[in-house]
């Protein structure tokens, strides 16, 4: 009986162990996907031409950071893949960040501002 008590528990912790290694998943390394020394690396993007399209690499970078730190690892994964994929190819970062609407720039610049909450407005008195 102990016996068979002990191989059941044996059988049971390994079935478990295998299925957790099994199934659990790396979480996204964003350190150790060397981002900012892909960035820093491309000569192209330390022209100061380009300067927006670092920026904006490395907005993206503490993003993936952002998502890694709230364990959204399936995003900060994909997140992770494109700042690879734009910095490898930084002739496309630059194309696709060469938007020189000035309202759109504005808008965005007034989007990144912390909004403080709506004052309430005081309560009146009957009379």
């Amino acid at each position: 009986m102990r016996t068979l008590l002990a191989t059941a528990l044996v059988l049971l912790g390994t079935s478990l162990s295998a299925y957790t290694t099994g199934n659990a998943k790396a979480a996204c390394d964003v350190k150790g996907a060397k981002l900012e020394e892909a960035i820093a690396g491309k000569s192209e993007l330390r022209e100061s031409a380009n300067k927006q399209a670092v920026r904006d690499l490395r907005t993206l970078r503490d993003a993936a950071i952002i998502l890694e730190t709230y364990k959204y690892e399936p995003e900060c994964d994909r997140l992770v893949a494109i700042i690879k994929t734009l910095a490898a190819n930084p002739e496309k970062a630059i194309e696709q960040s060469g938007d020189t609407d000035e309202e759109k720039a504005e808008d965005m610049m007034e989007a990144r501002q912390p909004k403080a909450p709506a004052a309430e407005a005081p309560a009146t008195k009957p009379k």
